[in-house]
């Protein structure tokens, strides 16, 4: 366990050093943030919604793009596809380590450390901005809490989802055709695309039995105290379980797609 701990720190200062990527996503997802704030804002002057008001729904905004790279849906690694298209995945194979745990841990530390480059400066922004604009504060401090532990766990799914995707490669040698389909479909359900308040009831009953809407939706709305502390906590456990048994999949994909796997180059 401590080699993949070190393993994760290692690859998690590796991807600090990228200083001028995450200036020019800082700037990109602020820009998009005052897009979307400015375009809700002239939605909600002329209609009424009564399933998130607008402070909630500009705090949903601002942490979205905060924190877009930990929950982004297509976060892939080139260098795992690259292994796999190329066949210098056998490489890995011959380390004495579980490669499915090792491609997790590295997927994971790229989300943490560009979220860590950009997130605070567009909190801190955004917390400045006028009403109706801006960020507000957590509506409690259990809200809060709630927040950075299902965030957390959005993480851990997300992950998982990347996980699967990836190793379907080693069937498909392709990885544009499986993730195009599963990223947009999760674009849609997950509220990525558009808030999930402001979606028609059908479109709900749909999210609520997939696994994308607890990455980002959930936490978002907790933060604002749009969705109830109470009915929080079952999504955490629908969380766990969607964690646990993707994991699971994807551990049976990769140990089933490594038994016949064909080594392409050579």
């Amino acid at each position: 366990m401590s080699g993949y701990l070190t393993f994760f720190k290692s690859e998690l200062l590796v991807q600090l050093q990228y200083r001028a990527s995450a200036i020019a996503g800082l700037v990109t997802q602020f820009f998009w943030g005052m897009i979307y704030a400015l375009v809700y804002t002239a939605f909600y002057n002329y209609n009424h919604i009564d399933s998130i008001n607008i402070a909630q729904l500009m705090s949903y905004v601002w942490l979205n793009q905060a924190f877009i790279r930990i929950i982004y849906l297509n976060d892939k690694d080139p260098f795992i596809v690259d292994q796999i298209k190329t066949g210098t995945v056998a490489y890995e194979l011959c380390k004495p380590y579980d490669l499915y745990s090792w491609w997790y841990l590295k997927l994971l530390a790229r989300r943490y450390a560009a979220t860590a480059l950009r997130c605070l400066p567009i909190i801190i922004v955004a917390f400045f901005l006028p009403s109706p604009y801006g960020l507000s504060l957590p509506a409690s401090p259990m809200y809060l809490l709630l927040f950075v532990l299902t965030l957390i766990l959005g993480s851990f799914l997300i992950t998982t989802i990347n996980m699967i995707v990836q190793t379907i490669t080693f069937y498909t040698y392709q990885d544009k055709g499986i993730s195009s389909i599963v990223y947009s479909i999760g674009g849609l359900l997950g509220g990525f695309c558009i808030p999930l308040p402001l979606m028609p009831d059908f479109v709900l009953k749909i999210a609520n039995v997939l696994p994308f809407r607890y990455i980002g939706d959930l936490p978002f709305r907790l933060y604002s105290a749009n969705i109830d502390y109470a009915y929080g906590f079952q999504c955490i456990l629908i969380q766990i379980a969607w964690i646990v048994v993707l994991f699971i999949i994807g551990k049976l994909l990769m140990k089933l797609s490594l038994k016949k796997v064909s080594i392409q180059g050579g």
